[in-house]
């Protein structure tokens, strides 16, 4: 496996992980710490997949980082008095 695998698993690794505790009700997703999990995984998988592209998983990861990045953009604008 090259770095760019594991880079990829990483952030496959943070956005299952961010899932999980969704579902365990750890976490909740209007936190900003499950936006920046999935913007972050998204975007470590983007750049694996820089090395070894796919159309549809580049367009799906793509989706999930704008909308994530959406999501922590709104988040600060909550916390502006």
């Amino acid at each position: 496996m090259s770095v760019f695998d594991y880079i990829g698993l990483i952030g496959v690794l943070m956005i299952l992980v961010a899932y999980a505790l969704i579902q365990l009700d750890r976490l909740d997703v209007k936190h900003i710490s499950y936006s920046v999990m999935n913007a972050a995984g998204s975007g470590l998988i983007l750049i694996s997949l820089y090395i070894d592209f796919n159309l549809s998983a580049a367009v799906i990861e793509g989706a999930w980082l704008v909308i994530s990045l959406y999501g922590i953009m709104r988040a600060f604008q909550k916390r502006k008095p």
